[in-house]
């Protein structure tokens, strides 16, 4: 489906906005105040690119950008948070906790924080602002250009010191762009700015740097083909089950796939089906129902050359 960033924008504020006003004993003000800062912090985001100035920032200042990442800001005593693209909107129930989030941001580097006089969330909590001053946004509220590319080359690069594997677009493009998102583009990035990262991680895997290429994701091809590959192998290990052996290989199209077929309830109504060919080049699963010889897939993930002979 076509990502609205648009619509998809107004449903996001909505949904921030309900959460930390729906509390107050004054939503209808603490809305007024927190529409003020929108028009500030930019768009309400699920998450944020993995080279978002939020996230890398503090991982520099910590030393730990080798430590597993996380697409949310993280201070302690954050609390009730919600996040918008140049910053955070976090409540905390203690003085405390508020003003050691703004001590902690206001160490790093591009950062700002501060505390709020208003009310947000409840009555009772402290709402701070985490913003990354160094975000410009676009007219349509997205991330300027120049800086997106630039920041995600920066963590693009780094990443490939200690690389084993190449990631395909299709693989990370959540961690790219941030969520929600559609093919290319979502609340943080513009298409433009998402086809030139898309083309960069490209040339980048192609040349190796990364390491070997994986392929995971299949969401490149439609719906109606991923359904098309994962019922063609589950049917097939179902016709070829001997009823006895729950892990078994069968050959289908040149190809030798591994097979594990169990009787969910033990009357041969359902069968859980369970097909991968190779070291997770490809992989199918689904449920056989017997009456009316229906089956109900997953999405197949693994190698597009390889699912596309299942076509």
């Amino acid at each position: 489906m076509e990502f609205r960033g648009p619509s998809v924008a107004a449903a996001e504020e909505a949904k921030a906005v309900r959460y930390l006003t729906k509390n107050l004993a004054d939503p209808e003000q603490g809305k007024r105040d927190l529409e003020q800062l929108i028009k500030h912090l930019g768009p309400a985001v699920e998450s944020y690119p993995e080279w978002h100035p939020l996230l890398t920032e503090p991982r520099k200042h910590r030393g730990d950008q080798a430590s597993p990442r996380s697409l949310f800001p993280s201070f302690p005593g954050m609390d009730h948070t919600r996040n918008f693209v140049r910053g955070l909107i976090t409540c905390p129930y203690s003085d405390a906790a508020a003003d050691e989030i703004v001590k902690d941001a206001n160490q790093i580097n591009g950062l700002h924080a501060y505390r709020l006089e208003t009310p947000l969330y409840h009555d009772n909590a402290r709402p701070v602002v985490v913003e990354a001053h160094q975000v410009i946004l676009e007219a349509d509220g997205t991330i300027r250009s120049r800086d997106a590319i630039r920041w995600f080359l920066e963590t693009a690069a780094a990443d490939a010191k200690g690389a084993e594997v190449a990631e395909t677009w299709w693989n990370i493009r959540s961690e790219l762009l941030g969520r929600p998102h559609g093919a290319r583009s979502s609340l943080c990035v513009n298409q433009h700015t998402g086809a030139h990262i898309r083309k960069i991680l490209e040339a980048m895997n192609n040349s190796g740097v990364f390491g070997p290429i994986k392929e995971s994701s299949l969401e490149m091809l439609s719906e109606k083909k991923r359904q098309t590959i994962s019922e063609t192998l589950v049917r097939t290990a179902v016709k070829n089950w001997n009823k006895s052996d729950e892990q078994f290989e069968f050959e289908l199209r040149d190809e030798t796939c591994q097979a594990e077929v169990r009787d969910t309830f033990n009357d041969g109504d359902e069968l859980s089906v369970r097909v991968s060919i190779g070291d997770d080049d490809l992989y199918a699963s689904g449920f056989y129902i017997a009456k009316g010889d229906r089956v109900e897939v997953l999405d197949p993930k693994g190698k597009k050359a390889l699912a596309e002979k299942f076509l």
